[in-house]
């Protein structure tokens, strides 16, 4: 069993101890009210954006360990926004990435109004409900999660519920998903059996991607030159989490990143 298997296996379980403590009926409810406010579009704030960087607010990874262990969702996600992020990745995956739905509502309470991405491993409807419920904008699906019909059914619930769908992809066999036209398409540069990264992943499989479609490279970028060669290559979107998680002020590693990308 790779990394990937475990984390899902143990998701599994996971979702259904949450369903056991409050009902899908329940949440339902207690998320319904929210419904009539829509959240921020991610694919348009990146579609009109000149820097494109999703900054993640990551405190753990199983590779890495704590990468950031006393970061405050209070005040990291606020600080990505005071500094120019065009969007945010909020990780909510508690066994493994030490993250909690709290998160994004922290960062929503403290005056975060850009759009945020539910960072987690979605195989549940519960799941999608929970995303709505903290105030997040859009929602990650990774095709090596997911069959192609639960795939098509997650992202069609996703969208009942006002949310944005960021399919992840690593693979040309993973290609076959892009015909669920999602609203972005991710690249992850990172193996998630192995966790190696490789940026050249995105370079290679971009052409494959729909030519007018929003992209996102994911994972292993760490200077500005190579958010300009992907920009050149096509892509919109650009998600960092540990070149900047790994600073004492990540909004701040965040600032100094836009400044250099923009000379």
């Amino acid at each position: 069993m790779d990394i990937l298997e475990e984390i899902v296996a143990h998701k599994r379980q996971e979702v259904e101890e949450w369903k056991s403590m409050l009902s899908m009926r329940r949440l339902y409810e207690l998320t319904a009210p929210m419904l009539e406010k829509p959240v921020p579009s991610m694919k348009k704030s990146l579609a009109e954006s000149k820097t494109g960087i999703i900054s993640e607010f990551k405190r753990k990874s199983p590779s890495k360990g704590w990468i950031h262990k006393d970061a405050k969702s209070s005040v990291v996600p606020k600080s990505y926004q005071d500094n120019g992020a065009s969007a945010l990745s909020i990780l909510t995956d508690k066994e493994y990435f030490g993250g909690y739905d709290e998160f994004i509502q922290d960062a929503r309470a403290t005056g975060v109004t850009i759009p945020i991405l539910y960072k987690n491993f979605i195989i549940d409807d519960y799941q999608l409900l929970q995303a709505r419920h903290s105030g997040a904008s859009a929602v990650l699906l990774i095709a090596a999660d997911l069959t192609l019909d639960e795939c098509r059914h997650l992202l069609d619930t996703a969208h009942q519920l006002g949310l944005e769908a960021l399919l992840e992809m690593h693979s040309e066999r993973d290609l076959d998903y892009v015909e669920l036209e999602p609203d972005m398409y991710g690249i992850n540069n990172r193996n998630l059996g192995t966790f190696i990264t490789d940026v050249q992943n995105s370079f290679r499989l971009a052409e494959k991607l729909p030519k007018e479609g929003v992209k996102v490279s994911e994972s292993g970028i760490s200077n500005p030159q190579t958010v300009k060669d992907l920009r050149q290559a096509g892509f919109n979107g650009f998600l960092m989490g540990e070149r900047f998680m790994k600073e004492e002020d990540p909004g701040k590693a965040l600032a100094e990143f836009i400044s250099a990308l923009s000379e």
